[in-house]
């Protein structure tokens, strides 16, 4: 019988499980029961939030993956409150790390745009959102996206209307390193940005508010190829939303943050396969 070539699921799975092992120990306890693995844990989350599915669901399916199940190793399925338990278990800075993990996989330019965008914190119905009294129904996301390989590098998320240029900084302290020139709209348009930027030798290309002629001469002066690829940054967050779900399905919102962290990571594997 011909060997069937490896699927883009299968593909993923074996990237995903070596990403994990080199963020996360074995097991999260020594009085752990040893059943299952932290790594298979973080790709089977993975994996949920790829194929934007319940708990139940990706189970049901991984009955008939079992190549998928051999790359992870797993002789047996958890339940699904065994991931929902790892789920709350591993912290933020966990996958913090997997997502830097994953930008490595991708050859980044160092030409980095900044933007923002809304998701739902529930795909419930209005009845429930106002007896539930959810006021706020998005949830803010900036991601940090390399322009030219679409990478995510980092993101913030915040409950909270907070301006473009106070979440700005934050990104900007966190990856010096992985940024050369940073690409952001009006938005951003903020002299404490331009200093903290400069002072990490990141060269801000950021259009200016046209308040005065200079402003506007400003911005005539900028590198129309180079700020182009500004874009790509929107481009980014359209693909999140259409590949993963432009809703979040956790209802806390501290899980909200893990679950879309999550999708950042996926997103960079998915690009680097």
């Amino acid at each position: 019988m011909k060997v069937l070539p490896k699927s883009q699921i299968l593909r993923f799975t074996e990237k995903a499980i070596h990403l994990a092992r080199r963020a996360v120990s074995r097991y999260s306890s020594k009085f752990s029961n040893h059943r299952y693995t932290l790594p298979q844990h973080v790709v089977l989350l993975c994996l949920k939030v790829r194929k934007n599915t319940t708990y139940r669901g990706l189970l049901d399916e991984l009955i008939e993956m079992p190549r998928i199940r051999h790359a992870l190793g797993l002789s047996e399925l958890p339940t699904p409150s065994t991931l929902c338990k790892a789920f709350s278990r591993l912290d933020m800075a966990v996958w913090r790390v997997i997502l830097t993990l994953s930008a490595t996989l991708l050859p980044t330019s160092g030409i980095v745009g900044v933007d923002a965008s809304g998701f739902d914190r529930s795909h419930a119905s209005k009845h429930y959102t106002k007896r539930a009294e959810l006021t706020i129904q998005q949830l803010k996301v900036t991601l940090l996206a390399d322009a030219k390989v679409n990478a995510i590098l980092d993101l913030h998320v915040t409950t909270t209307r907070k301006h473009d240029s106070q979440i700005a900084p934050s990104l900007i302290k966190r990856n010096p390193d992985d940024i050369d020139i940073l690409l952001g709209d009006k938005g951003y348009d903020d002299q404490k940005i331009r200093r903290l930027a400069r002072y990490h030798e990141v060269r801000p290309l950021i259009k200016h508010r046209e308040s005065t002629s200079l402003h506007k001469a400003w911005n005539a002066r900028l590198d129309a190829n180079l700020y182009g690829q500004r874009s790509q940054s929107e481009t980014v967050n359209s693909t999140l939303k259409r590949k993963y779900g432009a809703f979040v399905r956790s209802r806390r919102w501290w899980k909200q943050f893990r679950e879309l962290t999550i999708a950042c990571l996926v997103h960079n594997v998915d690009r680097s396969l």
